[in-house]
């Protein structure tokens, strides 16, 4: 994920800031605690393709 772009998005339901799991290829919304995925490279930043984030993914963030 390139860096400057990741600094642009936000979560679309906090409005917080995302983070890069490059293992699953997804963006991170701690506040939200929801992941987004990203297809072809392309961040599908709609809550509805989004999936909850477990607990324990959510241990690894801090």
């Amino acid at each position: 994920m390139d860096k400057r772009l990741l600094d642009l998005l936000v979560c679309p339901v906090t409005r917080g800031p995302l983070l890069w799991n490059a293992d699953r290829q997804e963006l991170w919304s701690r506040s939200a605690r929801l992941a987004y995925p990203v297809r072809d490279g392309i961040p599908v930043m709609l809550e509805e393709e989004s999936r909850p984030l477990t607990d324990e993914e959510l241990e690894r963030l801090r």
